[in-house]
């Protein structure tokens, strides 16, 4: 249960989030104090000198950070023009010469390395650009960090569309890492507008599905933009080289040769990779979960929630209203608590290969419940199953990083018109890694108890049955007339 300690936070923590095991708070204010930082590990002295306090400091480049009982935690940049930039760099680099490049920067290994490789091979400034904690990137090199607090956006525009269009992507993902990338990649995009930046780059291997992503975001928004994959050009074969690259150039990493996962966090989930998953005959190991508790450890105890949906739109959570982000982090602890939204899954990725991948979803997948339960009410038969197909296709489209395609933005618009009436509430009971409906209500709803009781009614004549079955199974006689 010690591990419930840190869903609040890591629920309601910054967007991007690749690498290692980690956990980051939010913040939203802009507090500074004199004094330059030049490292991260001086901030860390800094930090351990201030241990209990409340505080907040502000290195070399504007980040503003903020310690609270060992817990660094994040602000949002002032503006752009506030920044301080520093470290240019003039000279070709060994592979050529770009001038300015916005990279998106996690704060784990991928990323913290690529900071001096760029500036090595292409002679570059590298403008760090994080929704997560980055602490690290002027110690790799950097010339620049930005910070944007991304969550509201987030839910609002690209979250909550898909779980109004139903997008799950083979049987089970809920598309929390596919909807996150297009989301960090357009602030990309008007961060490189901002600073001036020739380029954007990212830490995607190019053996996975988030170098589309992002890229097909960069070419919708700003074809123009250089693109550079260093996992794709440099010498660097796998995590321990880049363990060891790390070293070579003191770029502080706090991944270890004994203990590698890929993980891929935001306000909608956290997926695992590698290590012994990569055997799909392995079972997941207890310890790896970090949003939710193991179902077997639950409480004994089922919990309630209601959930107040509006036009398909989640706005309430036990007839309090609240932000889109503010409504997700909050069913994420609830959901956490009972062990709920755990899927264990092999996909298909985009490239072609297959890979196997834990997620833990326990606010999606309440809220995914709730939906489907009251579209049982607001839906009719035709709409709910044109509805379902094209879901399907709405999945892969997001899951191939198409989320600026027009076939989405056109499927995005259906599943809006259609979702006009699916308004009302669902109370969800949540027990030990399981959801079960309790009730459904809706003012739309097309459920006429008068109609459907078994006892007579004035509207459905059941003598009407016989004639409507002898028309509907007229092909079905008619076939088996030729056989006889």
């Amino acid at each position: 249960m010690a591990q419930l300690k840190s869903i609040s936070a890591f629920s309601s923590s910054n967007l991007a989030f690749h690498g290692s095991k980690r956990e980051s708070y939010p913040y939203h204010g802009k507090v500074c104090c004199p004094g330059k930082l030049s490292s991260f590990q001086e901030l860390a002295a800094r930090k351990r000198e201030l241990q209990g306090n409340t505080f907040a400091v502000t290195s070399s480049n504007g980040i503003v950070t903020r310690a609270l009982n060992k817990q660094v935690i994040r602000a949002v940049l002032p503006t752009y023009s506030e920044t301080e930039v520093s470290g240019s760099t003039k000279e070709r680099g060994l592979r050529g010469k770009l001038n300015k490049v916005v990279l998106a920067y996690s704060g784990g290994l991928d990323t913290s390395v690529i900071v001096p490789w760029l500036r090595e091979n292409y002679g570059c400034d590298v403008v760090c650009f994080t929704a997560d904690v980055g602490q690290k990137a002027k110690a790799s090199g950097a010339s620049q960090l930005v910070v944007k607090d991304l969550k509201e956006e987030f839910v609002n525009d690209y979250i909550f569309p898909c779980l109004r269009a139903g997008a799950i992507y083979e049987r089970k993902y809920l598309l929390g890492t596919s909807m996150a990338r297009p989301v960090i990649a357009k602030a990309m995009v008007d961060v490189a507008k901002e600073v001036g930046a020739d380029a954007v780059a990212h830490g995607c291997t190019g053996k996975g599905n988030d170098q589309v992503r992002f890229e097909l975001t960069f070419f919708a928004l700003n074809p123009k933009l250089n693109v550079v994959a260093p996992w794709r050009e440099w010498d660097i074969r796998g995590r321990e080289d880049a363990i060891e690259y790390a070293k070579k150039h003191n770029v502080p990493v706090s991944v270890t040769k004994k203990s590698i996962y890929s993980r891929d966090g935001n306000l909608w989930h956290l997926s695992h990779e590698g290590d012994i998953l990569e055997d799909p005959e392995n079972e997941p190991k207890k310890d790896m979960f970090m949003l939710t508790v193991d179902p077997e450890d639950a409480p004994n105890e089922p919990e309630c929630v209601d959930i107040g949906i509006v036009s398909g739109i989640p706005v309430s959570v036990n007839g309090k209203k609240l932000s889109p982000a503010s409504l997700l982090d909050h069913l994420n602890q609830i959901g956490g608590k009972h062990g709920i939204g755990r899927v264990d899954m092999v996909e298909n990725r985009l490239v072609g290969m297959k890979s196997r991948g834990v997620y833990e979803t326990p606010g999606g997948t309440t809220l995914f419940a709730a939906a489907r339960e009251l579209e049982s009410l607001t839906l009719d038969r035709e709409t709910m199953q044109v509805k379902d197909s094209l879901a399907l296709k709405y999945a892969e489209l997001v899951y191939a990083g198409r989320w600026f395609d027009p076939l989405r933005e056109s499927l995005d618009s259906f599943m809006e018109e259609i979702s006009k009436t699916t308004t009302g509430s669902v109370t969800l009971k949540l027990y030990k890694g399981s959801i079960t409906v309790t009730s459904r209500k809706s003012p739309y709803s097309l459920y006429r108890q008068d109609i459907s009781s078994f006892e007579s009614g004035d509207v459905y004549d059941q003598a009407d049955a016989a004639g409507f079955i002898r028309l509907y199974g007229l092909p079905i006689r008619v076939r088996a007339m030729l056989d006889s």
